[in-house]
């Protein structure tokens, strides 16, 4: 049994399986939610306590569901589960006469007041405990930058060159103090002006080359910084554009967002902090050497504020982890609802909602505010904690050291010197104990970091044979295929069997919900069966290839968006090298062709972000074009003509209906289905019959 850890929430709707997590967690069965959530995850409409229930016992916990008063919670067996505000889980660590701690998994650690706790909690616990069958697992080797990034050709070297000129660098400031002593000891006494000109010469030699030294390193530093951030955002980029889409799915875009900048942070940390701490370290044991060489009972006491100012941070350390994870995630929610509000303004606008999306907003900015203000105040806490105890010590010091002097025991050089490594010693150890304190919070932007590339990326296609026939038209073939969104949920597709012959044309129809997209999904394999078999020409999927299969086919979905670029742009899909006249074959096939003709740039008119400028209709053409422009074998069309009239959707499904390939159309309108050589109709996850062009039905 270890101690109950803290798991915050990546995707949207996990907070009930993140709670269940750290309990399984402080049992020894689970290391990190990634871990959990591969194996049981959870829908985009959240989990239920039954679902929970149903996920303990597979992750060897024996739950029982309680309902219980605000006055009961010392009867709990803690730590626990419990429900919060009707729709939100968090985790009972523990309960006292005024006050509860519990970990959200929303924002982290929290002591929450006995009135908000009887406000929030409503009445249902979990309790959880190790059944039978329960087995501790080993935790697996922690993985490292290198891991996650791989091996970045030239860092050891920058890394090296930027260690050797920061000690050079600091070894000058070393040895200024002994330039201080000599002129204060020696040439002022002697009224040496020859001696006093030279040393004179020395500071200022000294003074040159650390200018030239820090310029030197600053620079190099940046190249180094540069190099890494652009080498890790474009390896973390490429592996989140592999990701399965349920990942982009459950996640709101702005945690994605905040996810993804957390590289910034974490190299930055990197290449400064982590430099800075290994060259503070070894020159802060040089300089209480020096110290010490100087005094004894002075080197004592410097050592010793520098202690105390270490248990200070260590104290610290908590709180501030717990206000920065609570920071973060409250950036991310604003950030959220912010792009959503941008996304969606115009249904804000037609609905008069302007003034209930800033209230909103305004609140979540509220939330980040005070999470900084708790974070800045903790940060000031530990800035003025250094600077009054290095204040005092400095203040000491001196009384002692001059008081040494007044004896005869000390020279006034060497109070000076003394005095001056005292000042380089408590920087640097200070420096040294901050930068020890950023390493540690850095954890907290690691792990989202991690929450992107400790995501498996979709299986890549088996090695393809040496020379590839065009076959025409693929066969598709579905058997027994179930899916469910998540762990103890109800399945969208339930022993789905289809038969689709090269070169047909199927429709599927059937009420909203009852699994049409997630079948298109499915066999274009976004989304993995939770049971059943998809085959290609007679192969399973897998061994066929998703990506092979993408690129025989041309898709129009019912969230595709446009992107910002010209038609010709969005037509050809940014394709390089594209091919003009044949781009202008498919404008015209998707019955696009004219209207863009009749624009004063014609094909170079340039489309807004997601379309902006352009009519549903338009927008729906252009992306029939850019699926046609792929000369598809496959062609697959969710809703893609539901925003023409009759008549520019009738051309259309003429002008497709000529061509040879496999057509799988997802539509309600007549004129639609029409086309179909085979209309399957669907209700309720399953196929409930087939009915063919000849009026023949086939169950």
């Amino acid at each position: 049994m270890s101690k109950l850890p803290v798991f915050l929430q990546m995707e949207a709707n996990e907070c009930g399986l993140a709670s269940l997590a750290m309990i399984a967690a402080y049992h020894g069965h689970v290391d990190s939610l990634a871990q959990v959530r591969r194996d049981l995850p959870v829908s985009r409409k959240g989990a239920t306590v039954r679902g929970l229930l149903a996920m303990a016992d597979v992750l060897g916990l024996s739950a029982r569901a309680v309902k219980l008063d605000v006055d009961e919670l010392p009867h709990l067996q803690l730590p626990c589960i419990l429900h919060w505000d009707m729709e939100h889980f968090v985790v009972l660590r523990a309960a006292g006469r005024r006050s509860v701690v519990i970990h959200d998994p929303a924002v982290g650690v929290r002591r929450v007041s006995m009135r908000e706790f009887g406000r929030r909690f409503t009445g249902v616990a979990l309790e959880c405990e190790p059944h039978a069958a329960f087995e501790q697992r080993p935790a697996p080797r922690a993985q490292g930058l290198r891991d996650w990034f791989g091996r970045v050709p030239g860092l050891r070297r920058g890394l090296t060159q930027i260690v050797l000129l920061t000690g050079l660098l600091e070894l000058v400031a070393v040895l200024m103090p002994f330039l201080l002593q000599w002129v204060v000891d020696d040439a002022l006494p002697a009224r040496g002006t020859s001696l006093l000109d030279g040393l004179v010469v020395g500071f200022a030699l000294l003074v040159l080359i650390g200018t030239l030294l820090d310029i030197a390193r600053g620079w190099l530093a940046v190249l180094v910084s540069m190099d890494l951030n652009l080498r890790w955002t474009a390896r973390v980029l490429a592996h989140l554009l592999r990701l399965p889409l349920d990942f982009f799915e459950r996640r709101h875009a702005g945690d994605i967002a905040s996810c993804f900048g957390s590289i910034t942070i974490v190299q930055h940390t990197f290449t400064t902090g982590f430099i800075e701490a290994l060259v503070d370290g070894a020159l802060v044991l040089g300089t209480l050497a020096m110290m010490t060489w100087y005094s004894p009972v002075g080197a004592a006491l410097a050592l010793g504020g520098v202690l105390l100012y270490a248990l200070v941070c260590v104290l610290l350390h908590r709180p501030l982890r717990q206000a920065s994870a609570e920071e973060i995630v409250q950036v991310a929610r604003q950030q959220s609802h912010f792009l959503e509000t941008l996304r969606g303004i115009q249904g804000i606008r037609l609905f008069a909602r302007a003034e209930e999306r800033q209230r909103g907003w305004a609140k979540l900015i509220a939330l980040q505010t005070n999470a900084e203000l708790r974070v800045q105040g903790l940060r000031l806490t530990h800035q003025t904690t250094h600077r009054l105890l290095f204040e005092l010590l400095r203040v000491l010091v001196i009384w002692l050291a001059a008081h040494a002097v007044l004896s005869g025991s000390a020279t006034l050089g060497l109070l000076f010197a003394f005095l001056a490594y005292l000042d380089q010693f408590t920087r640097r150890t200070g420096a040294l104990i901050d930068r020890l304190l950023d390493l540690a919070l850095l954890r907290l932007h690691v792990d989202r970091v991690g929450d992107i590339v400790q995501t498996p990326v979709e299986p890549p296609d088996p090695s393809p044979p040496a020379a590839e026939p065009d076959t025409g038209p693929p066969r598709i073939s579905v058997h027994g295929l179930r899916y469910a969104y998540a762990f103890a949920e109800e399945p969208v597709l339930d022993g789905v069997d289809l038969e689709i012959e090269a070169g047909e044309c199927v429709a599927l129809t059937g009420p909203s919900g009852c699994g049409k997209t997630t079948l298109v999904k499915l066999l274009m394999g976004l989304l993995e069966p939770t049971h059943g078999e998809i085959r290609v020409d007679g192969a399973p999927l897998a061994e066929f290839g998703r990506n092979r299969l993408r690129a025989m086919a041309g898709t129009v979905m019912q969230d595709d968006v446009l992107f910002t670029g010209s038609l010709a742009d969005n037509i050809c899909f940014f394709d390089p090298e594209p091919d003009f006249e044949h781009m202008r074959h498919c404008a015209q096939l998707a019955a696009l062709h004219d209207d863009i003709e009749n624009m004063p740039m014609g094909y170079d008119t340039l489309v807004g972000e997601v379309g902006v400028g352009l009519s549903g209709g338009q927008k729906q053409r252009v992306m029939l074009a850019r699926a046609l422009y792929r000369r598809p074998r496959l062609l697959v069309l969710d809703e893609a003509t539901s925003h023409l009239d009759v008549f520019a959707e009738r051309n259309v499904n003429e002008a497709i209906r000529r061509l040879a390939l496999t057509r799988i159309v997802v539509a309600h309108r007549p004129e639609t289905i029409a086309m179909a050589d085979r209309v399957i109709e669907m209700a309720h996850g399953r196929v409930v019959r087939q009915l063919r062009a000849l009026g023949q039905v086939g169950r």
